[in-house]
C-alpha cells in the first residue's frame, strides 16, 4: 500500500475510535449538570444517587477520550507533514486555544468537582461541573472552526506556497462553523440521551433503584426529543447551506448525476459510478429541490455538471468523492435519526401514560438502541470528510498533497498495526469498567475507588 493509503487509513481509524467518545462527553456532561442542579435546588438524595452514578460514567468516557485524543495532533507533524506546512499557520491557532483554554479548564474543575464532594458548598460544587460541561463544548467549538476552515477557507492569504491567516475574526465566525457547531453538539446530546435511555432501561427491567432511574429515563427522554429534533432541523439548514458552499459534497450523497429543476430525493438507487449514472432508482419527485431550497421547484446541480466546472476551475482531474459509500452513508444517517425521534417519542408516551415499566419489549428495544447514535454519529463525519475528497482544504491543497513524503511506507505500516492493537486493548479496558459500574448501579463509591478502578484497567495499555 502507499504512504497516501496507509495515512488515510491511519487516521481514519484513530479519529473514528477517538469521537466514540467525544459526543457522549458533549452531552453527558451537561446530563450530569443537570441531574446536580436538581439535587442543589431540591436537597432530593436521589438527584445526589444519579448525579454520581452518571458521573462515574462520564469520568470513564472522558478518560478514553483524552487518552485517544492524544494521538491525532501527532499526526499532523507525522504523516501529514505538507498539510502543516501549509496551512499550520491557521489551523493551530484554534487548536492551541482550545488546549490552553477550553482542555484545562475542563481537566481543572473535572479534578475539583470529582474529589470536591462533601468538601466544597454545594453551590460551588455545582459549579464546577457545569464549568466542565461548558468547557467540554468549547473545546468542541474551536475543533471544529479548525475543522471549517478545511471545509470552507476564510480569513487567509496564499504566500510563497503557505496559507497565512490574515483574520482570526473571520476564522471564527466562520459561516461553516454555525451549522457544524450546533449539529455536533446536538448529536452529542442525543447520544447521551439514549446511553442514559438505554442503561436506565436496563435497571427498570431489573427492578433495581427504581426511583433513581425513572428520575434518569424522564430526564433523558425529555432531553433526547429536543436533541433529536434539534439535529433534524439544524441538519437541514446545514444541508441547504452545502446545496451553495459544496455543491459537489451534497450531489455525490444523493446520486444526483445531471442538473434538474425540479430534482427528485432518491430512496434508492443502483449506481454506476463508472459510467457516471443511476441503472435503477426511486425517487420522490420535488422533494430534492425542497430540501435544498424550501420548494418544490429549483434547480440542483449534478455531479457530471460540477465535475465539469471543477476542472475549468482547478485544473484536470477527478473531483468526484465516491459516490456509492456516499449515499448509503448519508441514508444510514437519515435512517438512524428517524429510529431515535421514534423511540424518544415512544418513550415520553410510555413514561407518562405510566406503562413504561410495563413495556418489557420497549426497555429491551432501548437497550440495543444505545448504538443507533454511534452509527449515526459516524456515519455523518463520513460524509462530511470523505466528501470533501478529494480536497484536504477545499480548493486549497488535496490530500495526495498533503501527505508526508519523508515517512516509509513500512513506518506507517508498523504505527497503523500499533495503534490498531493498542486500541483495541482501550476498547477492552473501556467496556470492562463501563459494564462493571453500570451493573454496580447507584451505590455511593468515592471518587477515589474510581480512581482506583481506572488505573487498574490502565495495566492493560
Amino acid at each position: 500500500m502507499t504512504q497516501l493509503i496507509l495515512s488515510r487509513l491511519q487516521f481514519a481509524v484513530t479519529t473514528s475510535y477517538h469521537f466514540l467518545f467525544v459526543p457522549l462527553t458533549l452531552g453527558l456532561g451537561v446530563l450530569v449538570a443537570l441531574m446536580e442542579t436538581w439535587y442543589v435546588r431540591t436537597g432530593n438524595e436521589t438527584y445526589k444517587k444519579m448525579t454520581k452514578f452518571w458521573g462515574k460514567l462520564f469520568l470513564i468516557n472522558f478518560a478514553m477520550g483524552v487518552v485517544t485524543g492524544l494521538v491525532q495532533e501527532f499526526q499532523f507533524g507525522m504523516n501529514w507533514s505538507e498539510y502543516s506546512r501549509f496551512v499550520g499557520d491557521i489551523f493551530g491557532a484554534p487548536l492551541a486555544v482550545e488546549a490552553l483554554l477550553a482542555f484545562f479548564l475542563e481537566s481543572t474543575f473535572l479534578g475539583v468537582w470529582v474529589f470536591g464532594w462533601d468538601r466544597l458548598p454545594k453551590k460551588v460544587h455545582l459549579l464546577s461541573i457545569w464549568l466542565v460541561a461548558i468547557s467540554s463544548n468549547l473545546s468542541a467549538l474551536w475543533i471544529l472552526i479548525a475543522n471549517s476552515f478545511m471545509q470552507e477557507p476564510v480569513g487567509y492569504a496564499l504566500r510563497h506556497g503557505r496559507a497565512e491567516m490574515t483574520s482570526f475574526l473571520a476564522l471564527v465566525t466562520n459561516p461553516h462553523v454555525f451549522y457544524q457547531f450546533p449539529h455536533t453538539v446536538l448529536s452529542g446530546f442525543v447520544t447521551a440521551a439514549f446511553f442514559v435511555m438505554g442503561i436506565s432501561a436496563y435497571h427498570l427491567i431489573k427492578k433495581n433503584h427504581l426511583d433513581v432511574f425513572r428520575r434518569s429515563f424522564h430526564m433523558a427522554v425529555v432531553f433526547g426529543i429536543i436533541s433529536t429534533f434539534g439535529v433534524a432541523g439544524i441538519g437541514h439548514l446545514q444541508g441547504m447551506y452545502l446545496v451553495k458552499v459544496q455543491p459537489m459534497k451534497m450531489a455525490a450523497a444523493e446520486a444526483h448525476w445531471e442538473t434538474e429543476n425540479p430534482a427528485g430525493l432518491l430512496l434508492f438507487a443502483s449506481i454506476d459510478e463508472q459510467g457516471h449514472k443511476n441503472t435503477s432508482q426511486l425517487e420522490i419527485p420535488g422533494m430534492l429541490s425542497f430540501l435544498s431550497y424550501d420548494s418544490f421547484t429549483g434547480e440542483v446541480k449534478g455531479i457530471n455538471e460540477l465535475q465539469a466546472a471543477d476542472a475549468q476551475q482547478y485544473g484536470p482531474g477527478n473531483y468526484i468523492p465516491p459516490v456509492t459509500s456516499l449515499f448509503w452513508s448519508f441514508r444510514i444517517m437519515l435512517t438512524a435519526g428517524m429510529w431515535l425521534v421514534l423511540m424518544s417519542l415512544l418513550g415520553l408516551y410510555f413514561y407518562k401514560s405510566k406503562r413504561l415499566e410495563q413495556k418489557t419489549w420497549f426497555l429491551k428495544l432501548l437497550l440495543f438502541t444505545i448504538p443507533v447514535p454511534y452509527i449515526a454519529n459516524t456515519s455523518g463525519w463520513y460524509m462530511a470528510e470523505v466528501g470533501r475528497q478529494p480536497w484536504i482544504v477545499y480548493g486549497l491543497q488535496k490530500v495526495e498533497a498533503a501527505v508526508s513524503t519523508s515517512v516509509p511506507a513500512t513506518s506507517m505500516l508498523i504505527a497503523l498495526i500499533g495503534f490498531a492493537l493498542i486500541y483495541s486493548i482501550l476498547a477492552v479496558a473501556d467496556v470492562y469498567l463501563l459494564v462493571k459500574f453500570i451493573k454496580q448501579g447507584p451505590e455511593e463509591a468515592s471518587p477515589e475507588t474510581l480512581n482506583h478502578e481506572m488505573k487498574g484497567a490502565s495495566l492493560w495499555t
